[in-house]
């Protein structure tokens, strides 16, 4: 445990001086978001006085996102490896840990070549609809954007990941499974571009199955052999239930798509890549191999 601890320490040390500072944020629409009444309140950390801490330190739990953006963070040019992953933080749908599952793990992927670009999709979910309507159409468009401007930003447009936490596992993974057709009406030739990402990674996911119907993978994640190769990590004691990520990891096999489970006894849930003492603290270097043995990092 100590070991894991220590790992970590590293781990947050070394991504300094790899990253620059991020570009200001890219509009997600070049309008208004698909289906926007612009009656939510202000966008703002909801934080209250007696929000909980991780690993000794506050989270941004920013809501009422109403206009989505992507903010790119590049590494350092002698780290860039030209290949991206779109980040999606967790939040319930309702609002989104913006620094420890956002702004942290770009820092983290820069560090190993890496361009991280966050997505601040909105929330919370839209009445009348389901809970991820509106977050899947600022995923699709997020990736299709990205993949049509990889010149510009210098990115391999057949490197174009997505990384999710708990409900932005959800999310990622939705992303991952329903890409043939977009679930908005295309606004520009940025939705001409492929809105599949090319690898995921799940990190203690969300809603990926149904615990009634004996951990059936959830409807809205229909898996295909066409599913991108996906990473999951998540811990036994893991509130959301270890089921999530095991059935949904089985249904991959059964596809035969390329997957890889890492689970752990302890460590809960809501940690990002915060050192903690639990062995869980070490998923991003287990992540970091993933990507080098998929070819994944080669510059």
């Amino acid at each position: 445990m100590k070991s894991a601890f220590a790992s970590a320490l590293v781990l947050i040390a070394v991504t300094t001086g790899l990253t620059a500072a991020p570009a200001a944020p890219i509009p997600l629409w070049p309008k208004e978001a698909p289906g926007a009444k612009g009656d939510l309140g202000e966008e703002k950390d909801t934080t209250g006085a007696k929000g909980g801490l991780v690993a000794g330190k506050s989270v941004i739990r920013l809501g009422n996102v109403s206009q989505p953006t992507l903010t790119i963070y590049r590494p350092t040019k002698a780290k860039d490896t030209g290949a991206a992953v779109i980040i999606c933080p967790g939040g319930g749908y309702n609002i989104l840990a913006y620094d420890l599952e956002g702004s942290e793990i770009c820092e983290w992927l820069n560090s190993i070549g890496v361009t991280g670009v966050l997505l601040k999709y909105r929330v919370p979910k839209r009445p009348g609809l389901e809970k991820h309507t509106a977050a899947l159409q600022d995923a699709q468009r997020a990736v299709g954007l990205v993949r049509s401007r990889a010149t510009e930003f210098g990115l391999d447009p057949k490197r174009i990941g997505i990384l999710g936490f708990s409900a932005g596992g959800h999310l990622a993974a939705a992303a991952c499974n329903n890409f043939e057709k977009r679930t908005y009406e295309p606004v520009d030739d940025a939705d001409k571009a492929s809105c599949r990402p090319d690898f995921a990674f799940l990190i203690y996911p969300a809603y990926l199955t149904v615990k009634e119907q004996g951990d059936k993978v959830s409807p809205e994640l229909p898996i295909t052999a066409n599913t991108p190769q996906t990473f999951l990590a998540m811990t036994q004691d893991d509130g959301v239930r270890v089921e999530s990520a095991l059935f949904y990891y089985l249904a991959l096999k059964q596809a035969k798509v390329p997957a890889e489970l890492h689970l752990y006894p302890t460590g809960g849930h809501g940690y990002g890549l915060r050192p903690s003492t639990h062995g869980v603290t070490t998923w991003p270097k287990r992540a970091e191999e993933w990507m080098a043995a998929r070819g994944l990092l080669t510059k």
